[in-house]
């Protein structure tokens, strides 16, 4: 299986519901560094997984919609705990929406699956892992 990998961050603010979540479910800012893998088993008629600099540009594109965002204010959120893991799921959603539009190039079409990977820091992170 090949992969790359490109990488961008965000920064975000929100807030928790739920004992669980102790004092963040005060108001908090989060900034995560965010990585997007795309893979597949074989690569393409230029010997590549997928254009890096289309994938970068689609994933600043799909963290515009997040950054600098008060995600308890956002209709999209609403209603729910917007977890690292769960905003790992929404920009691989999201990426993997673009690829079915063609927005990563044709050759992206033989992408088999997308690994989306939010660290909150050096020592703690979450990834979300979806077939396309």
């Amino acid at each position: 299986m090949f992969s790359i990998t490109v990488r961008d961050h965000i920064m975000v603010a929100h807030s928790f519901r739920g004992e669980v979540f102790g004092p963040a479910q005060r108001l908090h800012g989060a900034t995560f560094v965010v990585d997007a893998t795309f893979r597949r088993p074989a690569l393409d008629a230029d010997n590549i997984v997928v254009d890096i600099g289309l994938a970068t540009a689609q994933l600043g594109e799909v963290l515009g919609e997040l950054n600098y965002r008060n995600l308890d204010d956002e209709p999209a959120f609403a209603g729910v705990n917007t977890s690292t893991e769960y905003l790992a799921k929404v920009i691989a959603d999201r990426l993997a929406d673009r690829v079915a539009a063609g927005a990563l190039g044709e050759g992206a079409r033989g992408l088999t699956g997308i690994t989306v990977t939010l660290h909150e820091s050096h020592a703690a992170w979450a990834s979300y892992e979806r077939t396309l």
